[in-house]
């Protein structure tokens, strides 16, 4: 079968109209960390799939108060978030959208001015970032962080599989667990990073436990079919370092997670919003092993998510050859709300206004014009 991006698919429990993704955009226009009207339309502006996305991500949406890490993003954690995003996606199912949210907790890219009482983010170790974030004012270095207690952990498992009850509650179709892009996740992951001595620190098998821990919660709360994870193996975004093992590291995680038959796996290829080849710095990755370490013993793959630098063209490409089931589109989305069909028609694209990504009001968030 010769599948293309407007080609249906069936996704876990969610059925999509087509296999074109918007990947998760933050934007910084949760003000006060509450959904906004605003948002709700440029959602909407993007979730007709005969124009735009067969699944939107959403921006990523930190599950506690500690989770937060970058001004004005929309949590997940409050009765007033949660009726405030059953608004946005009670507008992308107006459209015949689908929707899931990204479930984030930063870890050490944070800044005590955005954290309860002026805490200290929280990582697997106390190591600082060398990083910015996007505070009152724009972007600042990150703040120094403290090491999680042992004893911490279990709570903050359990705050992800609020979050995940919490999304189902607001009306999202599923939810996507952020472990990429050196965000608390990959923290533990790798060994860049993860200092520990504990149960969660030292080998592979023990710096994954907070991933599989999460991942068990969630699906336990919601069902491994509404439930989709992110995964950057060599990305170094956020000053996360390289891993001493990238291969050995995921492959486990993928055989740890695939007894819970996830819904999809969103899988950043190279660098985050850099080069998808990082050959030429000595780094590889086989990512059709790690695919491979994903299907379970029953025979359950969970849909292969591709994202970085897809033009129509590429992702025609690995969607005939079957490398990939779906493949996301990041900042092509902001500027084009009807990207879907300006990709099938080939037409050409708004040009992105980056003065306006982050934070600002409606200018270069509803203001991008369609061919219609």
């Amino acid at each position: 079968m010769n599948l293309t991006l407007d080609t249906p698919c069936q996704v876990g429990d969610i059925a999509l109209a087509s296999r074109l993704v918007m990947a998760p955009l933050t934007r910084n226009r949760a003000f006060g960390q509450v959904p906004t009207p605003m948002m709700a339309t440029y959602y909407r502006q993007r979730a007709n799939p005969a124009t735009g996305a067969g699944l939107i991500v959403t921006e990523a949406t930190p599950i506690s108060p500690m989770a937060h890490g970058y001004l004005d993003t929309p949590g997940l954690h409050t009765p007033e978030q949660i009726a405030a995003w059953r608004e946005v996606t009670d507008a992308i199912h107006a459209e015949g959208g689908k929707v899931v949210v990204q479930l984030w907790h930063v870890g050490r890219i944070s800044h005590t001015s955005l954290l309860p009482d002026g805490a200290a983010p929280v990582s697997a170790s106390a190591r600082r970032a060398n990083s910015k974030t996007y505070i009152q004012g724009g972007f600042a270095d990150v703040s120094a962080p403290r090491a999680l207690a042992t004893e911490e952990l279990p709570g903050i498992v359990a705050d992800y599989a609020q979050a995940a009850r919490n999304a189902i509650e607001a009306g999202f179709d599923g939810v996507e667990i952020h472990a990429a892009n050196g965000y608390l996740l990959e923290q533990f992951l790798r060994d860049s990073v993860n200092d520990r001595t504990d149960a969660y620190g030292g080998t592979i098998d023990h710096r994954a436990r907070l991933l599989v821990e999460v991942t068990e919660a969630i699906v336990a709360a919601i069902g491994g079919g509404r439930t989709g994870l992110r995964l950057s193996p060599i990305s170094p975004a956020n000053d996360i370092g390289q891993d001493s093992n990238p291969q050995a590291l995921f492959e486990h995680v993928a055989r740890q997670l695939a007894p819970l038959q996830l819904a999809y796996v969103h899988v950043v290829e190279g660098a985050t919003g850099g080069p998808r080849d990082l050959s030429a710095q000595g780094l590889t990755f086989d990512y059709a092993a790690l695919r491979a370490a994903f299907r379970s013993a029953q025979g359950h793959a969970p849909a292969w998510m591709v994202n970085n630098g897809y033009t129509a063209a590429l992702a025609a490409q690995v969607l005939a050859d079957g490398s990939a089931d779906l493949v996301a589109f990041g900042k092509p989305f902001i500027a084009n709300p009807d990207l879907g069909r300006r990709l099938r028609e080939g037409a050409a694209l708004n040009a992105l206004d980056v003065r306006t990504l982050y934070g600002g009001g409606e200018a270069g968030y509803l203001t991008y014009p369609t061919l219609a």
